[in-house]
């Protein structure tokens, strides 16, 4: 997330990619709207809610974090905290193929068994994932663990460090797939996850 220093708004991260990089598993179209509507959206959102507030004057993170559980400000918080999980989650795709650290990869196989059996938890806890959402790879308390969380909720207001994340808002996907959650997320999972990405965030937090 960029932060205009003039205005004390925030404004939209460009894309770490070209908008048909992801395609065929996720295409130019879906991504043009998820990215350029979506995403945008709660950029504005954002602006217009803070504007004239001491939220202006803030990060990102912190206002993620200010507003966490704090009804009167629950449409700051949510705003903010789709606007850092947007971005991380352009970040945890990636249009060619990564394979995780040596350490990451020791890290997935103790966590988990096998880097394999991470897709294979992650991939069901993202489609079983009820309503809107998203799947995330945390680490806490010294190891890996998957956690989902609903709407906009996010591991980091609770300053839980997070190396990956899917999208499974209907908006992520209907497009391309329709009702078919489980074929976007195997797809994803499969073909576009940035592990080195996950790698380097790893490497900050071991």
């Amino acid at each position: 997330m960029e932060r205009d220093k003039s205005a004390t708004v925030f404004t939209l991260s460009p894309l770490p990619y070209a908008q048909d990089a992801l395609e065929p598993v996720i295409s130019a179209r879906t991504l043009a709207f998820h990215y350029g509507k979506h995403h945008k959206g709660y950029v504005d959102k954002l602006n217009e809610l803070v504007r004239k507030t001491p939220f202006a004057e803030m990060t990102l993170e912190e206002i993620i974090t200010e507003t966490f559980g704090d009804e009167d400000n629950k449409k700051i918080f949510n705003n903010a905290a789709q606007v850092w999980n947007h971005t991380f989650y352009w970040d945890s795709l990636s249009p060619k193929q990564t394979t995780p650290s040596t350490e990451l990869a020791a890290a997935l196989a103790r966590d988990f068994g096998s880097v394999d059996d991470f897709r294979k938890e992650f991939t069901t806890k993202a489609v079983e994932r009820f309503g809107s959402g998203w799947a995330w790879l945390v680490s806490e308390g010294g190891k890996l663990k998957i956690k989902d969380t609903g709407s906009a909720d996010t591991p980091i207001a609770s300053g839980t460090p997070c190396l990956l994340t899917v999208d499974v808002w209907e908006h992520a996907y209907y497009l391309d797939y329709q009702n078919l959650r489980k074929d976007h997320v195997q797809a994803v999972v499969g073909k576009l996850l940035n592990w080195d990405f996950a790698s380097a965030g790893f490497a900050k937090i071991a």
